[in-house]
C-alpha cells in the first residue's frame, strides 16, 4: 500500500469491504481505497451490523500482499495504529486507546471499528481488504455499546470524512510498511496505547469467558492472559472487556 493509492468515492454503497472483495475476486487488487459517505449494509467482526450514517468515514484499503496470509494477519494492528495516529493528530488531548483485537476507543467509548479480510484471487495472489469505520461527526446510537466521535472529542468543526481519509492514507501506508518490515516494533507501539494493559479483563462471553490480567501481546499479536492460578494463556480470538468493578470490590 502506498500513500499515492487512488480513492474511489461513492455517495452510498452496501459495504466498502464487500466492494473490495468483489474487485479482488475478479483479480483486481489495487492498491486502491474504496470510500463511501454512507453504507447500507456495513458490518463488523462476527457479522455484526455497523451503523453507517452520512458524515462519518467508511473506507477499505485494498492491496496485494506478496508475502501471503501470514503477513496479512498483521494488518489489523497496523490499521488500528494508523487510526490512533490520525485521531491523536486531530484531538491531541484525547486519550485514544486500542482495544484488542480491533477497536479504537476513547475512555471506553468506541470511535472506530476495524475489519480486515484477506483471501486468494483467481491467480492465487493474496489480497487484503482493511475496512475502517470512523465516527467523524456523529456517534451512532443503538449499537449496544457507548460510542463517541471526533467532533465530540473536540476536533475542528471543519473536519469531514474526506479530510480524515486524506490524512489517514499516508499514516496507514507507514504502518503497513512497519507491519511488513518490523512487526515486533509495531506490536510495541500498539501496546503503548493498549486499553487495559496490566489490568484484569474478561475474554469471551458467558460460561466460556476467561478472566485474568492482560500481560501484553504475543509475537503473533495474540493477547497474553495471566489466569488467577498464575499460568498464562494466549488468546487469538474473542471479545475483551475491562473488569471495572475490581477496584471497588477490593476496597470493601
Amino acid at each position: 500500500m502506498t500513500p499515492e493509492a487512488p480513492v474511489q468515492w461513492h455517495e452510498t454503497i452496501d459495504s466498502t469491504n464487500e466492494a473490495a472483495k468483489l474487485l479482488a475476486q475478479a483479480g483486481q487488487y489495487g492498491p486502491l481505497w474504496i470510500a463511501s459517505r454512507e453504507q447500507t449494509l456495513g458490518r463488523g467482526r462476527l457479522g455484526r451490523q455497523w451503523a453507517s450514517p452520512v458524515g462519518n468515514l467508511y473506507c477499505t484499503a485494498l492491496f496485494h500482499e506478496p508475502a501471503g496470509v501470514q503477513v496479512a494477519t498483521r494488518f489489523p494492528f497496523a490499521a488500528g495504529l494508523a487510526i490512533a495516529d490520525l485521531c491523536t493528530s486531530l484531538v491531541p488531548e484525547a486519550p485514544i486507546r486500542l482495544k484488542w483485537p480491533n477497536d479504537v476507543r476513547c475512555e471506553g467509548a468506541k470511535l472506530c471499528g476495524i475489519l480486515v479480510e484477506a483471501g486468494q484471487g483467481p491467480d492465487q495472489g493474496v489480497w487484503v481488504g482493511a475496512g475502517m469505520g470512523l465516527n467523524v461527526i456523529s456517534a451512532p446510537e443503538g449499537t449496544g455499546q457507548e460510542t463517541t466521535s471526533l467532533a465530540a472529542l473536540g476536533a475542528s468543526a471543519g473536519i469531514t470524512a474526506e479530510l480524515a481519509l486524506d490524512a489517514l492514507r499516508p499514516l496507514f501506508a507507514r504502518r503497513v510498511a512497519q507491519a511488513r518490515e518490523d512487526f515486533p516494533s509495531l506490536l510495541r507501539d500498539w501496546e503503548r496505547v493498549a486499553e487495559g494493559l496490566g489490568q484484569i479483563v474478561t475474554v469471551g462471553k458467558d460460561e466460556k469467558a476467561l478472566r485474568g490480567v492482560f500481560k501484553g501481546l504475543a509475537p503473533d499479536g495474540g493477547l497474553q492472559l495471566q489466569l488467577p492460578d498464575g499460568t498464562e494463556q494466549t488468546i487469538r480470538a474473542g471479545d475483551v472487556e475491562l473488569i471495572k468493578e475490581v477496584g471497588r470490590a477490593t476496597r470493601d
